[in-house]
C-alpha cells in the first residue's frame, strides 16, 4: 500500500491524516514542534488543532523530516505557504525521486508571486508529471467528521491526477480531477482575500445583496487572474473557483471571513491575528496578490481595496464605499 509523508500537523494535515488513516493508508505526519509529535503519539490528538479528533492507529507522528519521508511514495505539502520554501529546502535530501508532491497549501509567495505547487517544483526540481495540488471547499472540521466533501486534484499528468483521485477519495470525500494546475491553484489562494471582503461586509452588516455581489464580481477578478496566468476560465467556475469561494465567503468556520468580520466590525488587524490560533492566508496574500495584479496588469479592485484596509489603513465602510463609485462599465469587463 502506498506510504504518504503529510508535512504539517495543522487543521487540514490532521484532517487528511485522518482521511487516509481511515483508509488504512500508512501516514507519516510531520510535526514542526517535536512536543506536538509527542502528544498525537501519546493521545492520538493534536492539543492546538482539532483537539477533540482521535487519529487512526495507521498515522503515525513524528518531528524528524527524514523519519517522516522515508519510503514516502506520495508527499503531501500542508504548511503555510510563507514557511513551504523553507520546509522544502530542510526536506529535500530525503524525498524520494519517484515521489508524488501534492500542495494541499493555498497562497502566493511574497515576492516570487509563485503558487504552492511552483514553490515545490522550483526548490525540488521535481517535473511537472510528479507535482499535483488538491484544492476545493473542505473545512478539515467537516472532513473529519464525515461530511459529504468535494474537491479537485490537479496535475498536469493526467495519470498522475486519476492516482491521487483514488488515493484520496472515498463515500464521503469524492476527488475529481483537472490537468489545469494554474486555475486551481490561483482560484484556491485568491477566494481568501474576497472572503476577507465578504467578511468586512458582514460585519458592517451589508446583507446578503452585498454579499451574493462581492462573490459574483470576486470571481470574475479571480478568473481574470487565472486567464493572465495560464489558467482556463471553466476551472474558476468549478470546486477550486466558485465552490471553494462560496465556502470561504459564506461558512462560519472561515479564517478569512472571521477576519473580515472583525474588521468591519471596528477592530484593529493586529490584536485580530493575535488571538487566531490558524492562520487566515488571505492577509498574506492581498499583500502579494495586489503586486501581481499591478505588475501584470490584471484589474482587482475587491482585492486592491482589501489590501488598502489591511495595509494602508483605508476605513473598511469607505472601501465599500469606494467599490460601488468606481466608473460604471458592462459586467463582461
Amino acid at each position: 500500500m502506498t506510504n504518504v509523508a503529510i508535512i504539517g500537523a495543522g487543521s487540514f494535515g490532521m484532517a487528511l491524516s485522518h482521511l487516509l488513516g481511515g483508509k488504512g493508508v500508512p501516514v507519516a505526519l510531520w510535526c514542526r514542534r517535536p512536543e506536538v509529535a509527542e502528544a498525537i503519539r501519546r493521545t492520538g490528538s493534536n492539543p492546538g488543532y482539532l483537539p477533540d479528533v482521535r487519529l487512526p492507529a495507521r498515522v503515525r507522528s513524528t518531528g524528524d523530516l527524514e523519519d517522516a519521508l522515508r519510503d514516502a511514495a506520495v508527499v503531501v505539502w500542508v504548511t503555510p505557504t510563507a514557511a513551504l520554501r523553507a520546509t522544502l529546502a530542510s526536506a529535500g535530501r530525503w524525498v524520494a525521486p519517484t515521489a508524488l508532491l501534492v500542495a494541499a497549501c493555498k497562497g502566493i509567495e511574497q515576492e516570487t508571486f509563485l503558487s504552492p505547487a511552483r514553490i515545490i517544483a522550483e526548490v525540488s526540481g521535481a517535473p511537472p508529471e510528479r507535482l499535483a495540488a488538491l484544492s476545493g471547499p473542505s473545512f478539515a472540521r467537516e472532513v473529519v467528521a464525515g461530511v459529504p466533501t468535494a474537491v479537485t486534484i490537479a496535475s498536469a499528468s493526467e495519470e498522475t491526477a486519476v492516482q491521487l483521485q483514488s488515493l484520496f477519495s472515498t463515500p464521503s470525500f469524492r476527488a475529481y480531477t483537472s490537468t489545469d494546475l494554474v486555475g486551481v491553484e490561483v482560484g484556491g489562494a485568491l477566494k481568501n482575500v474576497i472572503a476577507i471582503a465578504a467578511g468586512i461586509c458582514d460585519g458592517l452588516r451589508f446583507g446578503h445583496n452585498a454579499r451574493a455581489a462581492l462573490i459574483t464580481r470576486g470571481l470574475a477578478e479571480i478568473t481574470r487572474m487565472a486567464v493572465r496566468l495560464g489558467g482556463r476560465p471553466l476551472t474558476l467556475a468549478g470546486l477550486s473557483g466558485l465552490g471553494d469561494l462560496v465556502l470561504t465567503c459564506c461558512g462560519d468556520l472561515s479564517r478569512n471571513r472571521t477576519v473580515g468580520m472583525k474588521l468591519g466590525q471596528g477592530q484593529d488587524l493586529a490584536p485580530i491575528l493575535a488571538e487566531m490560533k490558524m492562520v487566515a492566508e488571505g492577509v498574506h496574500t492581498a499583500r502579494s496578490a495586489h503586486a501581481m495584479s499591478l505588475k501584470l496588469g490584471v484589474e482587482m479592485p475587491i482585492t486592491t481595496k482589501v489590501y488598502e484596509v489591511l495595509y494602508e489603513g483605508l476605513p473598511p465602510r469607505r472601501a465599500v464605499e469606494e467599490l460601488m463609485t468606481r466608473e460604471l462599465k458592462a459586467e463582461s469587463r
